[in-house]
């Protein structure tokens, strides 16, 4: 990262590191405590796989078009005020879609959801980065386990309010809206260099990407299938089927929380691969699991295997946008392969939620099987993630 005197003061700086942890815990607590209720959402409106699998499709497809949307907004309005917006989206779409008189509401309400996903997914990351280049070091692993842990109050929350009425659900909107008044990072208004198509390494950026892709393939299809899977192949307690994310996601924040030190004392490429072979025994375990509680082992193996590969995906994918570049070019460059760089994460979703479940029609320990083949690319993609090994050893040197 950059070794440039900050901009702004250290509390500024804590409070916008604040604002956008939060942003991100407030992200994945709303998703997991809707993924959690997906076996409640199928019994409402009498869904069968194939029928979630097109309406998952249509939001995450909405959520690609919003990060999208996310990268034309942000350098004329600010990635903070975006940010704010997709979360206030976010808000009115929960709304809608848990109190939906009818199905053509809910999807609807799914759909303006979708496209909330992707401006808060993208928006978050910019904040995020641009935080990393303001404090001259590593915070994407701690924002990325702030999601984690909001995933895991998610989970517990599905899991202690079983028994409320799902009108109940609408109160999540509370959330979003709070963060929205969080005091983000504002635009650098001295940095406002335009990055072009050549300016930006699209190809070594495309290889760590397909890490990302395959990085959600296997959390999304862990967070959207995982409480389905217990409750269909299994049949598990209707109150229980959130364990199958809830250890998942206690894992993934564990692994994360140390992830920083784990990335200097390893390396990048070799924690990669060493996290790929955790989940590919784990994926194994789910896929063949005699019963719902190894089931859940195997889901808690599967969080400790690729818990880092999205931020150091994130990390890799910003120093090889700023390599070689002045500050205002760099800026520029990162806020536009962010934005980018967050549709691997939807093409991930889109596996990952899609085809487990069309692949899994019939029995998803067969959908399972989709991400079980996917993660093997782990073990060759790992040397793309290279560049955030950079952004550790300068942290290590700055630290001493």
């Amino acid at each position: 990262m950059s070794t440039e005197p900050l901009r702004g003061t250290g509390t500024d700086l804590r409070r916008a590191r604040l604002a956008i942890a939060a942003a991100f815990l407030t992200q994945g607590l709303v998703f997991i405590s809707l993924t959690t209720r997906l076996p409640t959402i199928q019994d409402r409106w009498d869904l069968g796989e194939l029928a979630l699998s097109g309406v998952l499709l249509m939001m995450v497809l909405l959520a690609g078009a919003g990060s999208l949307l996310a990268e034309r907004l942000a350098p004329r309005l600010d990635s903070a005020r975006v940010l704010r917006a997709g979360l206030l989206l976010i808000a009115g779409a929960v709304v809608v879609l848990v109190l939906a008189p009818t199905f053509a509401v809910f999807v609807l309400g799914l759909a303006a959801y979708g496209v909330g996903l992707g401006l808060v997914d993208a928006t978050g990351n910019m904040q995020a980065v641009a935080l990393e280049h303001r404090l001259g070091r590593v915070v994407l692993p701690s924002c990325h386990g702030a999601w984690t842990l909001g995933g895991v109050v998610g989970a517990v929350l599905t899991l202690a309010t079983h028994d409320v009425p799902w009108s109940a659900v609408a109160l999540l909107a509370v959330l979003p809206l709070l963060a929205a008044a969080a005091p983000y990072l504002p635009r650098d208004h001295g940095e406002a260099a335009t990055a072009t198509e050549t300016d930006v390494p699209w190809h070594a950026i495309v290889l760590v990407g397909l890490a990302l892709v395959v990085f959600y393939t296997v959390d999304t299809a862990a967070a959207t299938w995982g409480p389905v899977y217990l409750d269909d192949v299994f049949d598990a307690p209707e109150r229980l089927v959130a364990l199958a994310t809830l250890p998942y996601l206690l894992a993934s924040g564990l692994v994360r929380l140390v992830g920083d030190r784990l990335t200097e004392q390893v390396g990048a490429v070799k924690l990669l691969r060493v996290g790929a072979a955790v989940a590919l025994v784990a994926l194994a375990v789910v896929v063949a699991s005699p019963s719902w509680p190894v089931a859940v082992a195997g889901f808690t193996l599967l969080g400790c295997g690729v818990a880092v590969v999205a931020p150091l995906s994130f990390s890799a994918a910003a120093a090889l946008a700023g390599r070689d570049a002045d500050p205002a070019t760099r800026q520029a460059r990162v806020d536009a392969v962010v934005a980018r760089f967050n549709q691997f994460n939807y093409a991930g979703a889109l596996l990952g939620a899609v085809m487990t479940g069309a692949v899994g029609a019939g029995s998803l320990r067969i959908g399972f099987a989709v991400p079980l083949v996917l993660v093997l690319a782990l073990f060759w993609l790992a040397r793309a993630l290279a560049p955030a090994d950079d952004h550790a050893g300068r942290r290590a040197s700055a630290d001493a």
